[in-house]
C-alpha cells in the first residue's frame, strides 16, 4: 500500500524519478537504531538530463553520491573541475560548496543519493582516504537492479520494515562501489579496452566491424566482447557508434558543416542511416538537434 507520507517530485526529464523524504518520515528515521547511523534523505536517477545543473554555495547537509552510466557532464568543487564519464561515479562530501551540471552536447544519465549519518561519515572518510576520488567502476546490471530495489521500495512505502531494508541494501550499495577494486580485482584489469576505446576515439571516422577492435587488442572476440561490455554496457559496435553520434553533436552545435558532410567525416557513406542512428541514441533528427541547440547558440 502506498504511504500518504510519500513525496514525489514534479518530473523535469523524460523517464526521471525522485523521491525525496517528508521531515516527519526524517524524525522517524532518526529515531530507529537501525537506520539513524546511516540512510538517504533523497534518491533518484535523471536519464539524458538535457541542461541539468545545481549549485550550492554552502554545500548540502548530506553527501551526495553521483553515478554516470552515460553521457558526461562536469562538478565544480574544492577550485578542481571534474568531469563525470560513463562507468564512473564521485561523492560530494556533506555541507562543502559545489556546482555540478550535464554536458549540453552529451548530457549523462546519473544515478544520485543523498545519505547522512555517523556512519555515513566514517564510510565517507573510507572513501576520501583513496586516490582519486573519482572512480571507474565496471558496469554491473545487478548494481542497477539493486538502486531500482531501494527505490520501489521507498516508492510503494514509507513504513518501518521498508525504510530498514531500504538503507540498509543502501549501505551495501555504496560499499560495494568504493570496495569495487577490492571485491572484483578482475573486474579492473581493463587496461586493454581502455586502450581499445582511445583507439576509437582516434579514429571516429573509420569503419570497423567488432573482430578489427578485437584483432587490434589480440584478444578472441568473445573474450573481447565480454571485457568490453562489462567495461562500458554496451557491445563495441554499438559504443562505438555512439562516440561517432556524440561527435556528430559537437559538429552540429558548434560548426557550420552541414549533415553531408558531417557524415562523410565520421565515415559514413548514407545519410539516411546516419540520420536513423543519429535519431536511436539522441531523440530527434540531426536537422532538429543542429535547429535546437544551434539557436541557444
Amino acid at each position: 500500500m502506498h504511504s500518504e507520507e510519500h513525496k514525489k517530485i514534479k518530473e523535469g526529464f523524460v523517464g526521471q524519478q525522485m523521491i525525496v523524504l517528508p521531515p516527519n518520515i526524517k524524525k522517524q528515521v532518526l529515531k530507529n537504531n537501525l537506520t539513524r547511523l546511516f540512510h538517504l534523505t533523497a534518491i533518484g536517477y535523471y536519464p539524458n538530463a538535457n541542461f541539468h545543473h545545481r549549485t550550492r554555495k554552502i554545500g548540502s547537509g548530506q553527501h551526495i553520491l553521483l553515478y554516470c552510466i552515460s553521457g558526461r557532464g562536469n562538478i565544480h568543487i574544492n577550485e578542481q573541475e571534474i568531469e563525470l564519464t560513463p562507468n564512473t561515479f564521485f561523492i560530494i562530501p556533506k555541507n562543502t560548496p559545489h556546482h555540478y551540471k550535464s554536458s549540453i552536447t552529451d548530457p549523462w544519465s546519473i544515478y544520485w543519493v543523498h545519505f547522512t549519518g555517523a556512519t555515513a561519515d566514517l564510510i565517507y572518510d573510507r572513501y576520501a582516504a583513496q586516490t582519486p576520488l573519482l572512480r571507474q567502476i565496471a558496469y554491473s546490471e545487478k548494481r542497477i537492479e539493486d538502486f531500482d530495489t531501494i527505490f520501489n521500495l521507498l516508492e510503494e512505502s514509507f513504513d518501518e520494515h521498508s525504510l530498514e531494508i531500504a538503507n540498509l541494501k543502501l549501505m551495501d550499495f555504496i560499499s560495494s562501489m568504493i570496495y569495487s577494486k577490492q571485491l572484483n580485482p578482475s573486474l579492473n584489469q581493463i587496461d586493454q579496452i581502455e586502450n581499445s576505446i582511445l583507439f576509437m576515439k582516434n579514429n571516429i571516422n573509420g569503419i570497423f566491424t567488432a573482430e578489427t577492435f578485437a584483432n587490434q587488442q589480440q584478444l578472441s572476440l568473445s573474450h573481447y566482447s565480454r571485457l568490453f561490455r562489462s567495461k562500458t554496457g554496451n557491445s563495441p559496435l554499438h559504443f562505438f557508434n555512439q562516440l561517432k553520434v556524440q561527435k556528430a553533436c559537437q559538429y552540429l552545435y558548434f560548426t557550420d558543416r552541414n549533415i553531408k558532410e558531417i557524415c562523410t567525416e565520421l565515415g559514413f557513406d548514407d545519410p539516411f542511416y546516419f540520420s536513423r542512428l543519429f535519431k536511436k541514441f539522441m531523440g530527434i533528427s540531426p536537422s532538429q538537434y543542429k535547429k535546437n541547440y544551434r539557436s541557444q547558440r
